[in-house]
């Protein structure tokens, strides 16, 4: 049998996490208490009800966001990390290493759903570089968000 292990972390690398087992219930949400938590449209979520969830570095802050529901983020940067209430625990997609490998299945809290991101597939696309003239600076950006793979330690000292 093989065993399905998820890893991911904060943008910053201050907290990291592995999930070992399946991941079957992946979500958005569109209620605005879930907007406002994620700063967006909507929150992807990822359930871990019946997986095991280790955090391998770092420890979650909590918010409590209403009397049932608890929101992890990293203190650090601020990366939202997981909705937690009585019926278990989600990690949000992005947080994973890999977030394609956990694509949504259902969407929850619909009454809220913003009127345009069923329009989104619709908008233009760019690749980040391809209006270089109109943003120089991206030429040479150099990124501090913590690579998509565990490290031994982080930050690196050449920062």
């Amino acid at each position: 049998m093989i065993v399905s292990v998820h890893n991911g972390g904060c943008q910053c690398g201050a907290i990291r996490f592995r999930v070992t087992g399946e991941l079957t219930d992946s979500s958005i949400c569109h209620c605005r208490m879930c907007q406002k938590a994620f700063g967006a449209y909507y929150a992807p979520l990822v359930s871990v009800r019946g997986a095991q969830l280790e955090w391998t570095r770092g420890t979650v802050k909590r918010f409590r966001s209403s009397n049932h529901v608890a929101r992890g983020f990293c203190e650090n940067c601020g990366t939202p990390l997981t909705y937690e209430a009585a019926d278990g625990m989600s990690i949000a997609a992005g947080a994973f290493d890999e977030p394609a490998s956990v694509p949504p299945t259902i969407q929850y809290g619909v009454e809220g759903k913003v009127p345009f991101v069923d329009r989104l597939h619709d908008l233009p696309e760019r690749h980040t570089l391809d209006d270089i003239d109109a943003a120089l600076f991206l030429a040479d950006i150099k990124s501090y968000q913590h690579p998509d793979h565990d490290t031994a330690t982080w930050p690196p000292e050449d920062r």
